[in-house]
């Protein structure tokens, strides 16, 4: 029932994804015909004959729904139709940038999988977790930011490696770490996070007691902490392969992801179209991998309702960082609340820092820690709005993993850029649009982790005990299954927090989000890489506080966590006693 469930919802998802990405022209506002004629040859005057020639050419004359319907027909047949711009097959093009992302993807994973185990090796060792502030710094480092810097450093300073192109497997390494440290830095904090509570189980003692060697006992408590985590490792491996265009904007990647870009503001619809059906065909098979993994981890405990859960470990943190990582975020935001963010003065133009201007000026001599006070407001606080929806739909779906899994693999194979584009194209890119999109993707990964932490407590031995001696249902949900959903959630909910700046980040970056002169933090990056050899400054500055904002809201978690769950340990006190009652 429930993969009948899931693949009606990857269904209707699906063809709601691409009826928007074929609707764009239409959606847009603007004539495609005249986009296309400007592509085709810009020295041609826009006539109105040109103009009738070129939509009779596309089929435009018909209809949007005639379009599409043409557009399906072909797909049936094999054909992925003809670019409107160059006249060439769109599958090789499609076919050649889904090799190059894949070739990307591959790389980007081993330098992500060498960081997480740096990360998680010293949880293993030591037995007992950490803040792991740096791990959520890393993984709050902007991408296209972590490029501009390789490519200046390694790239032109240095001259180690080719800073643009793909024609070797040195062309890979730049833009692999650019993605690999801050997908590194999320799952090795999710797992480092995890391990805790299973390490301070029994069977470890037993085991260590046995003299089973640490290596086999630490490859078991992965093995018992990988399964939640799964589906966020299989969504990072779609995020690193469609969601990399700035990244191969930087380095000139011609990947599948700066395809549909590159076809988005071209008004290529058959490119367009064919370039998400590619990543959305790749989000399905890499969901049903980490399902098909996930299943073959877990065993037959899953469905024998064998599984135990691990109980509560308290992570704590020194109230010392969050109120020191607090205190730094908040006096830059409030000095630079207190300046003016849009005053120019040409005369002190990439000034360094100084007295008057703490944190210098960019490239119109505009103050950079009054723009960076002032953005806080649209970064921050849209950020801290969307993970707060995201947390709900998450929990709420998280009941419903039929729905939730179908509409989390349409979703989560879409990157925030072409949600963005096409948000764009309806109202205009701005802060709203850039929130609404971000919003439609950000809720996949904490929906797959809400949804495998349910369906391991339903089948989880305490639950069974609780039907045993007749516990209603509610009383089952409200005191048993949601409290030990809810915590890990909202604690990944606030590791997501920096991330979801990140990806509003990167739409103001593109230019799909807030429009200059707004001082939002991505259009500060985005203004910054132009002159960032000389005036660093000004694009240390808000990443800093991006990584500032990743540290403060894990550490914060941490610190609460260590603070309030004394009373999620007592439950499980007494969901163990329970258990031991009834059987």
């Amino acid at each position: 029932m429930r993969s009948a469930t899931a693949g009606v919802t990857r269904a209707v998802c699906l063809v709601a994804a691409l009826a928007a990405v074929g609707l764009l022209p239409w959606l847009s506002g603007r004539d495609p015909a005249l986009t296309v004629l400007r592509a085709r040859s810009a020295e041609q005057e826009p006539t109105e004959e040109a103009l009738s020639a070129i939509r009779r050419d596309l089929g435009l004359d018909t209809g949007p729904l005639s379009l599409l319907g043409d557009w399906a027909g072909g797909l049936l047949r094999g054909e992925w139709g003809t670019s409107w711009v160059s006249g060439t097959d769109i599958l090789p093009s499609v076919i050649s940038g889904l090799e190059v992302s894949l070739g990307l993807m591959t790389a980007a994973l081993a330098v992500a999988t060498m960081l997480a185990v740096a990360l998680v090796a010293p949880v293993l060792v030591r037995g007992r977790g950490s803040a792991g502030a740096f791990a959520a710094m890393a993984a709050a480092v902007p991408e296209f930011l972590l490029a501009t810097v390789a490519l200046l450093v390694c790239g032109v300073w240095l001259g180690w490696l080719p800073t643009s192109g793909w024609q070797g497997p040195e062309y890979l390494v730049l833009p692999a770490l650019a993605l690999g440290v801050p997908a590194g830095g999320l799952l090795g904090r999710l797992v480092a996070d995890a391990l805790p509570a299973v390490l301070d189980e029994r069977w470890v003692e037993l085991w260590q007691g046995a003299g089973v060697s640490r290596t086999r006992v630490s490859a078991a408590a992965l093995r018992r902490v990988l399964p939640p985590l799964i589906p966020q490792f299989g969504m990072v491996a779609v995020g690193l392969t469609g969601g990399a265009v700035a990244v191969e904007t930087v380095f000139a990647v011609p990947g599948i992801g700066r395809t549909a870009l590159g076809a988005a503001k071209s008004q290529d619809l058959p490119l367009l179209q064919g370039a998400v059906l590619a990543l959305l065909a790749l989000g399905l098979v890499t969901g049903a991998l980490a399902a098909l993994v996930r299943r073959r981890l877990l065993g037959p405990a899953l469905r024998d309702a064998g599984l135990s859960l691990p109980p509560a470990r308290l992570v704590r943190a020194h109230p010392a960082i969050p109120a020191l990582l607090g205190i730094l975020l908040l006096t830059a935001i409030g000095w630079g609340l207190l300046r003016d963010p849009y005053a120019v003065d040409t005369t002190a133009r990439l000034a360094p820092p100084s007295w008057a201007n703490p944190l210098g000026t960019d490239g119109l001599g505009r103050d950079v820690l009054a723009r960076l006070g002032h953005g806080a407001a649209s970064t921050v606080g849209t950020a801290a709005a969307v993970c707060l929806l995201s947390l709900v739909v998450a929990l709420v779906l998280g009941f419903l993993p039929g729905i939730a899994t179908g509409a989390a693999d349409i979703a989560n194979a879409l990157p925030p850029v072409i949600v963005g584009i096409l948000v764009a194209a309806a109202a205009g890119p701005g802060t709203g649009g850039a929130a609404l999109a971000v919003a439609l993707i950000s809720w996949p990964p904490l929906a797959a982790h809400a949804a495998a932490l349910v369906q391991e407590v339903r089948a989880s031995a305490f639950l069974t005990a609780q039907r045993a001696i007749g516990a209603p249902p509610l009383w089952i949900l409200t005191r048993h299954v949601l409290p030990s959903v809810a915590a890990p959630v909202t604690r990944h909910a606030l590791l997501r927090l920096p991330g979801i700046a990140l990806a509003l980040a990167s739409l103001g970056f593109l230019g799909l989000g807030a429009q200059p002169p707004a001082p939002e933090w991505g259009l500060l990056l985005d203004e910054s890489r132009a002159y960032v050899e000389r005036a660093p400054w000004a694009a240390l500055a808000p990443a800093t506080a991006l990584a500032l904002l990743a540290g403060l809201a894990v550490s914060g978690a941490a610190y609460a966590q260590g603070r309030g769950d004394r009373r999620t340990t007592r439950r499980s006190v007494r969901k163990r006693k329970e258990t031991a009652h009834a059987v």
